[in-house]
């Protein structure tokens, strides 16, 4: 198949309340709102296509960047790549897919961790600190919590939207995955108070990292 063709069907699939929604949080106008499991399901057809891919990225077109992430081919992309595809993302939602199927996959992730970690750009921020939130929750050693706890302390209640988020659940990690870091945790979070008025749905727990902390707690007891 060709991009002007997967185009084509990309819009015959699109949903104008998906669109909708997805317009309401950032996405801009290049899209046509294609559900996800629409394209998953086109994914499947296509199979991996790493050419294939690159070119729908380079349309910018949302539904095509959410397509190309789930054909790509992980080993035919360097570090370099990767970090270059990520900052060129201007839509969280992509973002966190590419995050999930690329990036958290990627046997130079931890090079790359490091460098987002230091870097003022807000996708590339983003991802380091969910790469740090996985770290904390699986593979601590090396990590300076301390440290952690006092950049966030600092730095998480004037931070971007967009790496605010990832910060955020890096300090509800340390509170629920280390205990000796707990109450430092949930005092900060409570002094903070980042996210503590967000809406949230019926059943679902709250990203206010003190009712987030206390209840993944409370769910391993």
């Amino acid at each position: 198949m060709k991009v002007e063709q997967i185009l084509k069907e990309l819009e015959a699939l699109g949903n104008d309340k998906t669109k909708a929604h997805y317009q309401k949080t950032g996405a801009g106008d290049n899209l046509y709102g294609v559900k996800l499991g629409d394209l998953r399901k086109l994914a499947k057809k296509i199979k991996v296509n790493h050419d294939l891919a690159l070119n729908l990225w380079n349309t910018g077109n949302i539904d095509a960047r959410f397509l190309a992430i789930l054909i790509m081919k992980l080993e035919a992309l360097s570090a370099a790549e990767v970090d270059e595809l990520l900052r060129s993302i201007n839509f969280v939602r992509v973002a966190d897919w590419f995050i999930a199927y690329i990036i958290r996959k990627h046997p130079d992730k931890e090079e790359l961790r490091q460098k987002w970690m230091k870097s003022e750009d807000h996708m590339a921020a983003r991802a380091g600190w969910d790469l740090t939130s996985e770290r904390v929750a699986k593979s601590p050693d090396g990590i300076d919590i301390p440290a952690l706890l006092t950049r966030i302390e600092s730095q998480m209640k004037e931070a971007n939207e967009i790496s605010q988020w990832t910060m955020n659940i890096t300090l509800a990690t340390i509170g629920i995955h280390h205990p000796e870091y707990r109450e430092k945790a949930l005092e900060i979070g409570e002094a903070l108070g980042v996210y503590r008025d967000y809406p949230v749905s019926k059943g679902c727990t709250s990203p206010f990292a003190p009712i987030w902390i206390n209840e993944m707690v409370k769910r391993q007891s």
